[in-house]
């Protein structure tokens, strides 16, 4: 199907001499990257693309433009690093040159966001068909009569053969992702890597959705049969989207979501899963999403004559990705939505093998571990990690939050008053010794105890108090390893534990020191204790 622009490129001072393929489906979509070259397809039907150098964000690269409507409205800082209107503006100029030369672009006109009130109209235009397939799996699709008369506030320009000039353009190098707030416009260049733009449609759903009191979320969400939502917090690789995809409950979505007073809504529609080491039995429905046609794979390793997957080999990117539609999992919300949450729980990926496999937590102490975001940064998620170390990003997503924390961290604090949520903390990290010596959790493990919190039994359990950060931790679960729930315990050197954990408080004083001057009494004394 192909749906024809109701707002013309030229409306936008877009001039173009390009065959513009506007609003194709799936199979067009999947077509056109064939005959251009961009990819293969597997034995089973996905198609296979390689992104390139750029395996993961750039986080380094990204800009947001400072001007009168961010100045005072942005957390300008290492995480949002500011670009001048005149370098923007040479930027924007050589773009628009560089779209005129196209002999072929793909039009998508999408919706950033499901809940009709909260969301935001998207054009994305790109140089590549994958990448036009890719975003439109992942944004929300528009009906027929949606698309009638659609008009786009924000439009994204995604060229990966653009190359930036740092000089002229203000960047750091070839590659760019900026940001311009006040013309709505987004300019990515010199990098093959898709998710760059969902983030950025998130990132611009992160901007606006506070000023209207929703509180915007880094999180996967599922629903229950009795019918009551469980938000996951988490950075990439801590297992957002492993833990949502739980053929016995509901999935809302994998990655980004807002909670407003009504319901937790999905930004999205469909997922973007990590694909590295993937097997059918411990993610069956993720795994069956690879069988799949319309599913693309990025940078997965594949078998140039059977047309094979290999999920173990990561000898193109450790951040090997598959994006295919939320309605390829099983039991997924037919209105992308569900109620408020009665659980959020708090991943994190402990690359030290301090933090028990889950503790509960008080609302003072949601807010310290929200603000303090506190997971390992896995192998391949961004340009330059090649193992896991200890990293602190605030709202589990400081790379995508343009606004203070404590912006977000306040509206999490009213919203769990509010509902009267539990919060859990839950690590997917290392247990029996840090990383390099213990080994990940086993997921069976974090399967059952989330089973537990999420029906309620885990709050009838014998709990002791974490003598480092104060949390409860349950002492005995049911069909749970009594000793992996006493971290301490796993270590062979008991000692060693003990400096490592002091070692780790440590880190989360220093880290939230920033924040103390921004949170209450209460949240203040949510801090882990120092020796």
């Amino acid at each position: 199907m192909t749906t024809p622009l109701s707002y013309p490129l030229s409306n936008q001072g877009i001039a173009t001499d390009a065959m513009i393929h506007p609003n194709l489906g799936t199979a067009q979509l999947v077509e056109q990257a064939l005959s251009n070259g961009e990819g293969r397809l597997a034995k089973h039907g996905p198609l296979v693309v390689e992104t390139g150098q750029h395996t993961g964000r750039s986080a380094k690269d990204k800009f947001i433009v400072r001007d009168e409507t961010t100045e005072d409205t942005v957390w300008w800082g290492k995480v949002n690093a500011s670009m001048t209107p005149e370098h923007f503006a040479n930027l924007k100029e050589d773009f628009l040159s560089a779209v005129g030369q196209k002999h072929t672009l793909y039009v998508a006109d999408l919706f950033g966001g499901s809940q009709a009130e909260h969301r935001v109209n998207v054009r994305v235009i790109n140089e590549l068909a994958w990448h036009n397939l890719f975003i439109r799996t992942l944004l929300v699709r528009p009906t027929a009569e949606e698309l009638d008369g659609f008009t786009p506030e924000y439009t994204i320009i995604d060229l990966p053969s653009f190359r930036a000039d740092p000089e002229r353009h203000g960047t750091r190098s070839e590659t760019v992702i900026a940001v311009n707030l006040t013309e709505k416009l987004i300019l990515i260049g010199g990098t093959k890597y898709a998710g760059e733009m969902k983030k950025s449609v998130f990132g611009i759903l992160n901007y606006l959705l506070p000023a209207k009191g929703v509180m915007p979320m880094h999180c996967s969400a599922n629903i229950s049969p009795e019918g009551e939502t469980a938000v996951f917090f988490g950075l990439s690789g801590t297992g957002k989207t492993t833990l949502s995809a739980d053929a016995s409950r509901t999935l809302i979505g994998d990655d980004e979501h807002g909670w407003s007073d009504e319901s937790v809504f999905n930004f999205e529609g469909g997922c973007y899963a990590k694909m590295i080491r993937l097997s059918e039995e411990a993610e069956p429905e993720i795994y069956a999403t690879t069988r799949k046609f319309g599913t693309v794979l990025e940078n997965v390793v594949m078998d140039a004559d059977t047309r094979e997957l290999d999920f173990d080999d990561n000898s193109l990117a450790e951040n090997t990705r598959g994006a295919y539609p939320i309605e390829s999992i099983p039991n997924t919300s037919v209105d992308n939505l569900g109620p408020v949450p009665k659980n959020v729980i708090m991943l994190t990926a402990d690359a030290f093998g301090v933090l028990p496999p889950i503790a509960r937590l008080t609302p003072d102490q949601a807010m310290y571990h929200f603000l303090s975001g506190y997971t390992a940064k896995v192998a391949g998620t961004e340009i330059g990690v090649t193992e896991p170390e200890a990293t602190f990003s605030t709202c589990f997503g400081a790379p995508f939050m343009p606004r203070h924390p404590s912006v977000y961290g306040n509206l999490l604090k009213e919203r769990i008053a509010k509902g009267g949520v539990t919060c859990w903390l839950v690590n997917t990290g290392w247990t029996g010794g840090k990383y390099g010596v213990g080994n990940r959790m086993p997921i069976k493990a974090t399967r059952a105890l989330l089973n537990a919190a999420l029906d309620g039994s885990l709050n009838n359990a014998e709990f002791r108090k974490d003598p480092n950060f104060g949390f409860e931790v349950p002492v005995t679960v049911a069909g749970v390893d009594t000793a992996i729930l006493d971290p301490r315990s796993t270590w062979a050197d008991a000692e060693e534990y003990d400096q490592t954990a002091q070692k780790l408080v440590q880190l989360f004083v220093d880290n939230f020191a920033e924040f103390e001057a921004h949170v209450d009494e209460g949240v203040r004394q949510a801090a882990p204790t120092a020796a």
